[in-house]
């Protein structure tokens, strides 16, 4: 049996929940691991906006809720480091919102998706996506 290592690429907003419960969706066995993963501009707020413990508690219970771990980073260069992680990590699922930017340039999940080298499938999930408890 193959582990798979699936990692969600989550920002500070609430709606990042379903994402990790998409993820977790996609184990196709217990050992299977979950990764969470947050980075951020470097001096940039972790959180902008919200009380960032408050963002990081929540944050880090979603993550814990679904059995994953949570992965904080600050970085110049956030796809370069969504790509270094998960060429470390030997990834082979990469979870992401859909994009609401229309042109390549501006959308986050081409651009990581140029800057990773290692085959990694995507699953984009639609803002539509709701969680059925």
């Amino acid at each position: 049996m193959e582990q798979r290592k699936i990692m969600v690429c989550v920002t500070q907003q609430k709606l990042c929940k379903r994402l990790i419960h998409r993820a977790h969706a996609l184990k196709k066995h217990e050992e299977d691991e979950l990764y969470v993963i947050h980075v951020v501009k470097e001096n940039w707020k972790y959180f902008g906006k919200l009380k960032e413990a408050d963002a990081l508690e929540y944050l880090f219970d979603s993550a814990k809720s679904y059995g994953a771990t949570l992965n904080v980073f600050k970085a110049k260069d956030i796809e370069g480091k969504l790509a270094e992680f998960a060429e470390k990590e030997g990834v082979d699922v990469i979870v992401m919102g859909e994009s609401k930017e229309t042109s390549k340039q501006q959308n986050m999940i081409n651009r990581l998706q140029e800057k990773t080298h290692k085959t990694v499938d995507f699953e984009i999930v639609p803002q539509t996506y709701k969680i059925n408890k």
